[in-house]
């Protein structure tokens, strides 16, 4: 494979330097370090300058500084760490085996940045050890599991893993045979993209790997059209240069990517550089994250709005929840019921199961709604 002059120049010219504490950051007050410090005491930052330069300090409600700046609301209280129950559906050290064909394998306690919102944040918490897998153990017991026919490599980030970590990986995982699509989520494209542009290593990896007829898929998560800057959208083109395949997925975030024509312009942008996107997601009520909720009824409308903005082509996104029995669409919301149906599920019996619930105007997960009952 070879990387164009361009590329090249832009590989060169810029390394992000990272911010593991908010006293660190210069475009805050000293009143306001020593107020987020309790947030962080509680709930770990972590930023870099190429992020933090994405930010107009001028405005307190600017996207981007919302995704990554933390809150004083995020301390109040409000549900637990692990609403969607992984933990249930854990099978080894970073290992989750919750549909039949998918196997889920943490990769890394890292990211680049870290997200406010964030429905794993348990994993950056002091003494948290889940996101540490034993990779030989994982991959054995997706050998033993022929039924599982693709793996996603998620965690933390498993960009953030040098390429002399990851190519073990993926190599062993091109090795079994009834493992046809290899998975990674990854915001490095939004957070640092010149973790792709200035490693030429991981792009012979990805080219290497990702075959015709057995392609590698880039789960991105970009937030916000502002995200979507020059250097990222080199990074997307080089990785699709080496033959990945690129999906966006996010979820629908108060104060960042809840208004519909924010949805629709990154939707279309991204639609542009041949990048879908795959999912939009009702978010988690994990802890500290009240402040960025919006319910499903306000949610799946705003949505709706935003998908009658665009094309088939860009519209064919889904509005879901990550809920513990599955991945769960929410297919419709009329006067009276709320209707969902399962995209994956735990439970065999549950595949393709459609559900109604009366409707709820102030609910924020499945959990809180009433199914209705046929007598």
């Amino acid at each position: 494979m070879t990387i164009d002059l361009a590329s090249k120049s832009l590989r060169l010219r810029h390394r992000t330097k990272c911010y593991a504490g908010i006293e660190n950051i210069p475009q805050l007050s000293a009143q306001e370090k020593l107020f987020l410090r309790r947030v962080t005491d509680k709930y770990p930052f972590r930023a870099n300058s190429y992020y933090l330069g994405l930010i107009d300090w001028d405005d307190p409600f600017d996207p981007i500084r919302r995704l990554i700046i933390p809150d004083l609301q995020e301390l109040n209280g409000w549900n637990n760490l692990d609403p969607s129950n992984e933990q249930s559906v854990t099978v080894g050290q970073g290992l989750q085996h919750k549909y039949s064909t998918t196997a889920l394998v943490l990769t890394t306690e890292a990211c680049g940045c870290l997200c406010r919102y964030c429905f794993r944040k348990r994993l950056f918490m002091p003494g948290n050890e889940e996101a540490r897998p034993d990779i030989d153990l994982a991959l054995a017991y997706i050998r033993r599991h022929k039924e599982i026919d693709n793996v996603l490599l998620s965690g933390g980030d498993p960009l953030v893993l040098s390429t002399s970590k990851l190519e073990p990986i993926l190599e062993q995982l091109r090795e079994i045979e009834h493992v046809g699509v290899i998975r990674i989520g990854s915001k490095m494209p939004a957070f640092d993209p010149f973790r792709i542009t200035n490693d030429p290593d991981l792009l012979e990896l990805l080219y290497k790997h990702s075959h015709p007829d057995q392609r590698i898929y880039l789960i991105c998560h970009f937030d916000h059209p502002r995200e979507l800057t020059d250097e990222s959208r080199e990074a997307i083109r080089q990785v699709q240069q080496a033959g990945v395949i690129c999906l966006n997925q996010n979820p629908i975030i108060r104060g960042i990517s809840d208004e519909p024509e924010v949805m629709a312009e990154l939707w279309k942008e991204l639609t542009k550089m041949g990048v879908s996107q795959y999912y939009v997601f009702q978010m988690r009520p994990t802890a500290g994250n009240e402040i960025y909720h919006r319910s499903i009824v306000d949610a799946y409308f705003r949505f709706e709005k935003a998908k009658a903005m665009c094309s088939g082509i860009t519209k064919r996104v889904r509005f879901v929840m990550s809920h513990a029995s599955g991945k769960v669409e929410v297919i419709a919301v009329d006067d009276n019921y709320i209707y969902i149906k399962y995209h994956r599920s735990k439970e065999p019996t549950d595949d393709y199961r459609i559900r109604i619930f009366h409707r709820d105007d102030n609910a924020h997960w499945l959990d809180n709604l009433e199914e209705v009952t046929v007598s």
